[in-house]
């Protein structure tokens, strides 16, 4: 999607907002003991009482309103009823849709005290996100995403897990262009002003790469070790971006 006014932006807004608020809640609630579920189940209520809808479950009839992925699980976890664990990792994705906009955003956190090494890789995730998307401007390539979060997994000793990409959003929740956490050279493709994205770099410790689960929904990595994914909607300037879900 590219803002085209107005009405567009305050729609997007609006619905990243919602997504944020949501995230934050249910962050707020991650602890030894807790469910998956219950966690989910927070997310239901605030997207019904907010009026709107869960975009894995409205576009793919994902048996979730989001996505929590747990231990050596990276992407597209059920949630499950298994309660969470001192020392584990657990990402929560939240996207969703109103009135024909949809946003989009991610998170991993840590359950309880967790090794120095984890808080390492959730932190130079977070950092490889922010700085991918400030090299996201008008006018140069795509892949200086890629490039940024390479960057940032090197410089701290972390792999990056090919495949698991951002994307564009806003009338979809999965929109052109597919934006790779992977640098290649050939890619001659140009970000555009207005431009609407998500940036989600999954870093890990051990693999770069992921195996469907039995469910056929949940990403597991190949080699083991744990993951971190974090992500945000924005809008492509010339200059600084426009975060939508912060």
């Amino acid at each position: 999607m590219t803002i085209d006014g107005a009405e567009a932006l305050d729609g997007l807004r609006e619905i990243c907002i919602i997504c944020r608020d949501v995230l934050r809640a249910m962050g707020d609630k991650v602890a030894p003991g807790v469910t998956p579920r219950e966690l989910d189940e927070l997310a239901g209520k605030m997207l019904t009482e907010k009026g709107a809808r869960s975009a894995p479950g409205l576009a793919y009839d994902f048996p979730g309103y989001t996505c929590i992925s747990v231990g050596d699980a990276i992407a597209h976890g059920i949630p499950s009823d298994e309660p969470l664990r001192e020392g584990q990792l657990v990402n929560i994705d939240v996207s969703a849709e109103k009135d024909g906009y949809f946003g989009d955003n991610g998170a991993s956190f840590a359950v309880g005290e967790v090794d120095p090494l984890l808080q390492k890789l959730l932190k130079a995730t977070k950092d490889a996100q922010r700085k991918a998307m400030f090299a996201a401007r008008a006018g140069q390539p795509l892949n200086a995403i890629a490039k940024a979060v390479e960057k940032e997994a090197k410089k701290h000793g972390f792999l990056v897990i090919e495949g698991l990409n951002g994307h564009g959003v806003g009338k979809w929740i999965h929109e052109e262009p597919t934006v790779p956490n992977t640098y290649y050279p050939s890619d001659r493709e140009k970000l555009h002003e207005g431009q609407v994205l998500t940036i989600e770099p999954f870093l890990a410790t051990k693999s770069k790469g992921y195996v469907e689960d039995e469910d056929g929904w949940t990403l597991r990595l190949d080699k083991g070790g744990f993951g971190a994914q974090f992500e945000h909607t924005f809008i492509v300037t010339k200059g600084a971006p426009i975060v939508l879900t912060a």
